[in-house]
């Protein structure tokens, strides 16, 4: 089956504000590492990462990691599945990924 891609912006328009502000959040942060850990950058499906909010909140967090240009998210109809766009990131913010991923688990404390 055949999706359609909802797109963000063109790798060369991401922009680092954008991207700061949606990492900001701790379950968008989760999702990026969670994704940026998989070096086959598969598709999954929004359901698959366990984040303990609800559906409509999630749909949010998902819009905003797309917006920043950091995810591809495709649309099959009665679900989605997002993508890492880690060739674009590394382009455009080289060592971004490898900072998330060095990141420990839940450490969400400011320095």
């Amino acid at each position: 089956m055949t999706g359609k891609n909802l797109a963000g912006p063109e790798a060369d328009a991401l922009d680092l504000g954008a991207v700061f502000r949606a990492l900001a959040d701790e379950h968008r942060r989760s999702v990026l590492t969670q994704l940026a850990a998989d070096r086959g950058d598969n598709e999954r499906g929004c359901n698959s990462f366990d984040l303990p909010i609800s559906k409509q909140t999630q749909t949010h967090h998902f819009r905003v990691l797309r917006e920043a240009g950091l995810i591809d998210e495709i649309d099959y109809g009665n679900r989605k599945g997002v993508r890492l766009r880690r060739a674009d990131i590394e382009m455009r913010f080289p060592g971004l990924l490898a900072l998330l991923e060095a990141e420990p688990p839940g450490d969400t404390d400011p320095r």
